[in-house]
């Protein structure tokens, strides 16, 4: 028997019907908590990470075809965009020439099982909340449809727990908000629960790319399926270098420990460790979360641990009510994907190019992948068209939400590929045909309207 918080908890995720394995993972989880675990990763714990690159690596034509024909692809869905405002998929949003991410990732994978002549079947972990959406969008490609394998799987979801006392949170008004989905790192416990881990192996596909579905660079590149089959390695990682808008993101390292790769989030550095986090130099890389790995090394590992592949925890504090400060904090149990990294023995890390991490976390991101900085090709892969992606800092009140933003570039984005930065502090309106180049900064107390044409340089202020 375990506390009296966990037994409410597992009684609650049975009677929602949540996945055995799902359920005894948290049930890992939580005992960790209720021990003071904080999953917080020590800076002399750990020690810079370098790797070979993607660029520097020859992959034979016949290999890397070899590999992404046994390669099965897998988008993580899950998420609603809120903090842009959206109440559907992230996915349904228009990026360009009209088509939304789910129908730029179906045609790049049509385009790749064609070129290949490949099966390569693509599957989407939704949540019970981007499921119907997304399932409708995809409705329009008949031919996406792998026969044997679904299209969805459905991630888990688990109590938000009370910070005070680890008891299951209840907030009758809003149901829903009781529950949180447990992090993408749950990717593991939904393919096993799901059987779809043991589906894809009796099918004969031997390797998983896996990555975001908002970010459109992380496409099933047939080259790193090769590299990645050359290796030999059980899971291996993309990797990028961090430029100063990843300081306060995650980065990789060795652990001294047992000399095995990690992933350090920065939910799990210590405030003290802060100042090593943004350090550029010493931290050179960050993940893309575009990852691959062995499917019967997973089974393996996770038939090895009954189940619950051990990911470092993170303890994500948050309000019951995340619009609404009042309601009482409660602590959310998360884990990473890409912290796999150090459960095998051999994975492997491959510097990729910023061309391959396209993520859109904000309006400021959507606005650079609507722009002429990327052109998209007849394979749907984005191309990006200058050598710099410009930095972009929009304001919050007036761009913040996407029907705010669509409503201030109505006729599309300006041009930015001669642009180094652009900073709109106020609201403005552009029209058609603007071009910005170098450093801009837009500001004013009044509402503007940029005229159309307009050529946008380093003395532009408003």
């Amino acid at each position: 028997m375990g506390s009296k918080g966990l037994e409410l908890a597992r009684a609650k995720m049975q009677e929602a019907g949540v996945d055995p394995v799902a359920i005894d993972t948290f049930a890992h989880y939580y005992r960790l908590l209720e021990h003071g675990e904080t999953g917080m990763i020590p800076e002399s714990s750990i020690e810079p990470l370098d790797m070979e690159a993607l660029a520097d690596v020859e992959v034979a034509d016949d290999v890397a075809a070899e590999a992404i024909r046994h390669t099965a692809v897998v988008k993580l869905n899950g998420g609603l965009g809120t903090s842009m405002g959206m109440d559907r998929a992230k996915s349904l949003l228009c990026v360009r020439r009209g088509l939304s991410f789910l129908d730029i990732i179906a045609r790049q994978v049509l385009h790749l099982r064609s070129q290949y002549d490949a099966t390569l079947p693509l599957m989407f972990m939704n949540s019970f909340r981007t499921s119907g959406d997304t399932m409708a969008a995809l409705a329009r490609y008949d031919d996406l449809p792998v026969e044997g394998l679904p299209l969805e799987f459905l991630q888990n979801k688990e109590p938000k727990l009370l910070a005070a006392g680890l008891l299951p949170a209840s907030y009758p008004k809003v149901p829903d908000l009781e529950w949180c989905p447990p992090g993408h790192g749950d990717l593991y416990t939904a393919l096993r629960g799901s059987g779809l881990l043991g589906r894809l192996i009796e099918a004969g596909y031997r390797y998983v790319f896996v990555s975001n579905s908002d970010n459109l660079g992380a496409v099933p590149d047939a080259r790193v399926a090769g590299w990645f089959a050359s290796t030999g390695a059980p899971f291996a990682i993309e990797a990028v270098r961090r430029t100063p808008s990843d300081r306060k993101g995650g980065h990789f390292a060795r652990r001294k420990e047992d000399g095995r790769i990690v992933l350090r989030e920065s939910a799990q550095t210590l405030d003290s460790d802060r100042e090593a986090l943004a350090d550029l130099t010493r931290h050179q890389f960050t993940s893309t979360n575009n990852l691959w790995f062995d499917l019967q090394a997973m089974s393996d590992a996770l038939d090895a641990r009954q189940g619950v592949l051990g990911l470092p925890l993170i303890r994500n504090v948050k309000h019951l009510d995340p619009a609404d400060p009042s309601t009482p904090e409660v602590i959310q149990i998360e884990t990473a994907m890409g912290a796999a990294i150090e459960v095998f023995e051999g994975a492997r890390t491959i510097e990729v190019g910023r061309d391959r991490f396209v993520p859109v976390k904000t309006t400021n991101d959507l606005l650079v992948l609507r722009s002429d900085i990327y052109d998209l090709g007849k394979d749907f892969v984005l191309d990006q068209a200058s050598d710099e992606v410009p930095y972009i800092e929009l304001d919050g009140e007036f761009y913040k939400l996407v029907g705010d933003f669509d409503k201030r570039f109505p006729e599309g984005a300006p041009s930015l590929r001669e642009a180094d930065s652009l900073k709109v502090d106020g609201d403005f309106t552009f029209g058609h045909g603007v071009r910005v180049v170098g450093d801009v900064e837009l500001e004013s107390p009044s509402a503007q309207r940029v005229a159309p044409g307009t050529v946008l340089t380093g003395d532009a202020d408003g």
